[in-house]
């Protein structure tokens, strides 16, 4: 199930895949070596997920001229 080391094309592409990492591990068929190897993938799929979530924050302070600000959801839309 390990694959090389090649980035995700999208933040919903990684998750996609970090959560088939996560079912095929917990279903407790997986010899060790393809364990590890699923470990050592799903922990670069997590930190390409944590950049691009940073890279987003990052992003909504400069939209809202460097404060991070709560959303408000208006009723009806």
């Amino acid at each position: 199930m390990a694959k090389a080391s090649k980035a995700p094309a999208s933040f919903e592409t990684a998750l996609a895949q970090l959560e088939d990492i996560i079912q095929a591990m917990e279903s407790g068929d997986m010899p060790l070596e393809t364990a590890l190897g699923s470990y050592k993938q799903g922990i670069e799929l997590i930190k390409f997920c944590q950049t691009k979530l940073a890279d987003a924050e990052q992003q909504l302070k400069i939209l809202e001229n460097n404060e991070l600000k709560p959303l408000e959801l208006s009723n009806g839309q």
